[in-house]
């Protein structure tokens, strides 16, 4: 299984998702230093949300990590709210 990595050009938007919440966080593996987080009910907010912190940091490619999870439902919803949002990956 590959390992996906965040550098300081394309850093790591990586999810969570428990019963309740959707966390992402965008992360800079090279120096293990969280760039920017968000989390809520609502994962299209929480992915425009990520979105924002992350064109106010300058980071405007991310390499997405989707985990354990498969690409649909909340997590596809949050993708595309960032996509949407300004976010290219």
């Amino acid at each position: 299984m590959k390992k996906i990595r965040g550098t300081k050009l394309r850093p790591r938007l990586s999810v969570f998702r428990s019963l309740k919440f959707i966390y992402a966080q965008v992360i800079n593996d090279d120096i293990g230093r969280t760039l920017a987080s968000a989390f809520g009910k609502e994962p299209a907010k929480v992915g425009a949300e990520i979105a924002e912190k992350c064109l106010k940091s300058k980071i405007k490619k991310i390499v997405f990590d989707r985990g354990k999870y498969q690409y649909k439902g909340k997590l596809k919803i949050l993708a595309e709210a960032a996509r949407k949002g300004g976010l290219g990956f």
